[in-house]
């Protein structure tokens, strides 16, 4: 299922959403800046940090921030950076700051009041609390999924299941809001409606009929 711009947003009760990507941002200017003083590609440390083999083990809560700058440092030694560029790249990139999106967060609010239950699912880590509460948005949802305390991650079919639970509503009468398309097909074979988030239009469009009616 799909949202269309005329959906009816009276066909789901709860809003899952996504946080990066949809909510939070990160701003990576220092670590580009580092890259190119060591000769690296911009970018090139977001590939390693985000690989599988580095990723993973911190969005299931197995490994620390410290661990994961570690292991970013240790990869980037092949690309024959120093030891101390390399520890320092993988220092600033576990630790960059993040924004949110003021619009994005005034309509998940305004979703909330209107009375649709809302649970951010999202692959984070174990200091997922912590950032959330220096962002201002620590009381956002009515509940949170993170996949590093409930050890599975987007798209493994079981953290769908844990969100509508979650919840308390069906499948069939969820929204799932991402920007990975991977997660909104795996959100729509377990029977959610999915909205692959492009920009807060997007959003807005799908909850629009929900805030005219509480509006009016």
């Amino acid at each position: 299922m799909a949202i269309t711009p005329d959906a009816d947003a009276r066909t789901f009760d709860a809003l899952l959403c996504d946080l990066d990507g949809v909510v939070r941002f990160y701003d990576h200017s220092e670590v580009n800046r580092l890259e190119r003083a060591a000769g690296l590609a911009e970018g090139a440390t977001m590939r390693i940090a985000f690989a599988p083999h580095n990723d993973l083990p911190l969005l299931l809560g197995r490994i620390s921030r410290e661990r994961w700058a570690q292991a970013i440092a240790g990869d980037l030694l092949a690309h024959g950076l120093t030891e101390s560029q390399a520890v320092t790249l993988g220092r600033v990139f576990s630790t960059v700051p993040s924004w949110v999106d003021p619009g994005v967060v005034d309509l998940l609010r305004r979703a909330r009041a209107a009375g649709c239950t809302l649970v951010l699912v999202t692959n984070a880590t174990t200091w997922l609390e912590q950032d959330l509460a220096a962002l201002g948005i620590a009381d956002l949802a009515d509940h949170i999924v993170n996949s590093s305390l409930v050890g599975v991650a987007k798209p493994d079919p079981r953290i769908y299941r844990i969100a509508a639970e979650r919840a308390a509503v069906p499948a069939d009468r969820c929204l799932f809001v991402d920007d990975r398309q991977e997660n909104i097909d795996a959100a729509r074979a377990h029977g959610m409606t999915g909205l692959l988030y492009r920009e807060p239009a997007d959003l807005r469009t799908a909850l629009a009929p929900l805030l005219t009616d509480r509006s009016g």
